[in-house]
């Protein structure tokens, strides 16, 4: 069975420690811990503010599902600097944050941490943005290795890789035991593809999922689940016979003005489903 987390970057005006308490509190097994600012921007951390996260983790018996370094908005914004930047500074810019990352997630006890699938191509050509994107990656390989933390690439509408086709062929350059997939759901389904058919298709190389519903019109906007079209349950019942027991993280950070209800909301709704989530 499948647990459930809960991604901390709906909870920007929360601290991380309280994040943590009100997590718990509800019921989430985990917590996806957002390595940007306001919480977790690992060049602001102290090694006290480290190790007051690791009390906050086991006082309230939870795991970290995974460290979010996709966003940068300490240093840009959701997707700058990105793995595909022309400005070789700028690219080295995300390379530092992931290696940075890396270190968090080994730090906290996280067995992963997810990316960006390169970034916006803004013109540039396909190819060349692919060839980048794959130095750029291999850079981080041997630190993410030595750390044992898996690099979890999610594709985005929008972005350099979009859709599962494009995904597994740039795995096919890499080395598996290292890179994988952050199974985005409503990425997925904004693409035009059937998240619950792909689960089965991905699932060798699947470590975390992001759970969220999208409108009828595959717009790119994170809603509460039960309020869109995907089919959810479905989903669920894949993730659940797929075998995959890791973490199914609730990512709704356009709830930003009412995280805790929304945190509520999501629990509530998905313990109701067929008992494919393991909630002990």
């Amino acid at each position: 069975m499948f647990r459930l987390a809960f991604s901390a970057n709906a909870f920007g005006r929360y601290s991380l420690p309280e994040t943590i308490g009100i997590l718990a509190g509800i019921g989430y097994q985990g917590i996806e811990i957002m390595a940007d600012v306001p919480h977790a921007y690992p060049p602001h951390l102290t090694g006290d503010d480290r190790r007051r996260l690791r009390r906050a983790l086991t006082r309230n018996r939870l795991a970290v599902s995974n460290v979010n370094a996709f966003m940068l908005h300490a240093e840009g914004d959701t997707w700058h600097p990105s793995w595909i930047e022309r400005d070789p500074a700028r690219r080295r810019r995300r390379v530092t944050h992931t290696l940075n990352c890396i270190d968090l997630a080994a730090d906290l006890g996280a067995p992963s941490i997810s990316t960006e699938p390169g970034g916006p191509l803004e013109g540039m050509e396909p190819a060349a943005a692919v060839e980048m994107f794959l130095e750029g990656l291999q850079s981080v390989e041997t630190r993410a290795r030595e750390q044992g933390v898996r690099v979890l690439i999610e594709p985005e509408p929008g972005l350099l890789v979009e859709n599962s086709r494009q995904f597994l062929a740039l795995l096919a350059e890499l080395d598996s035991e290292v890179f994988g997939l952050n199974f985005d759901i409503g990425h997925f389904y904004c693409v035009g593809e059937d998240p619950a058919l792909l689960v089965r298709e991905l699932a060798p190389y699947t470590d975390h999922f992001h759970l969220e519903d999208i409108a009828a019109s595959r717009k790119h906007h994170h809603l509460m689940p039960g309020r869109g079209a995907i089919d959810l349950r479905g989903v669920l019942r894949e993730i659940a016979a797929s075998g995959f027991n890791g973490f199914v993280t609730v990512e709704l950070y356009p709830y930003a003005d009412r995280p805790v209800a929304a945190a509520r909301e999501a629990f509530a709704w998905l313990a109701s489903r067929p008992a494919a989530v393991d909630l002990s």
